[in-house]
């Protein structure tokens, strides 16, 4: 891959200060690790690969409406049919559905904080 010129390459260690480390030093690499299950949507066995954090907060989406993680991934896969046709990357869509879920939940404590003071 070729940089523009005006673009300056950084070196290790040369990150500027940031407020939040993304990074935790106690980040727990296990979370980024790919794992593969099988999986029926809407009947149909399937394998799904996604890293071990994006299970786990499937099955939280799971609990949180009482059913299994199978039965959320038939319905993401089945609404994304019907409104949109179908999708190129279902992976990619799942992630993003967490990502969502996990954002709406920050939001909704925000508002409850910010309602209480």
């Amino acid at each position: 891959m070729s940089r523009s010129l005006n673009q300056s390459v950084r070196k290790p260690g040369d990150a500027r200060n940031i407020d939040i480390d993304p990074f935790e030093s106690d980040f727990n690499m296990q979370l980024a690790q790919p794992l593969s299950r099988s999986v029926r949507l809407n009947g149909f066995a399937t394998c799904l690969r996604l890293e071990s954090i994006y299970w786990a907060v499937l099955e939280r989406i799971a609990r949180a409406n009482g059913c299994t993680v199978n039965s959320v991934l038939s319905h993401v896969d089945r609404e994304v049919h019907l409104r949109h046709g179908g999708v190129k990357n279902f992976s990619g869509l799942v992630r993003v559905i967490c990502v969502v879920f996990l954002l709406n939940g920050v939001d909704e404590a925000d508002e409850q904080s910010d309602g209480q003071q």
